[in-house]
């Protein structure tokens, strides 16, 4: 029987880690362990989808919030940022990670979900970036 995933599902799969989110973005030590395996993760990826490049992008605006350089985020932007990439880091989610492939399709559908819901939120990042530089 094949899996069936869509926005609504990767959406709700975020929606389900929000109070997990909030209380990783209150601990200072697991936050930092939680960026440093995401971007670990990053490496080991064997193709990167276009979903994934953003990755990058989203690990900074949450350091950068997290460590109260950058502030003018939305929480909830924040919160349904770091629930996606608490999806992509979880080996066992709707299609478990081992499965080549399929394994990764649902994790960039989260992230992409993610990323059309907080894209203007990232674009003022983007352009704070600039402007600090």
């Amino acid at each position: 029987m094949p899996i069936k995933f869509n926005q609504k599902d990767a959406m709700e799969q975020v929606q389900q880690r929000y109070k997990k989110a909030e209380k990783l973005l209150k601990d200072d030590e697991k936050m930092e362990s939680f960026l440093t395996k995401l971007e670990k993760k990053m490496k080991w990826i064997p193709f990167l989808r276009e979903e994934f490049k953003s990755l990058p992008i989203l690990i900074s605006m949450v350091r950068s919030y997290w460590k109260k350089d950058y502030t003018r985020v939305p929480f909830r932007s924040i919160i349904a940022i770091i629930s996606a990439l608490i999806y992509f880091l979880s080996p066992l989610d709707v299609v478990p990670d081992w499965i080549p492939f399929l394994g990764q399709m649902d994790d960039a559908l989260v992230i992409a979900t993610v990323w059309k819901y907080v894209h203007r939120d990232i674009d003022d990042y983007r352009q704070w970036q600039k402007n600090k530089s």
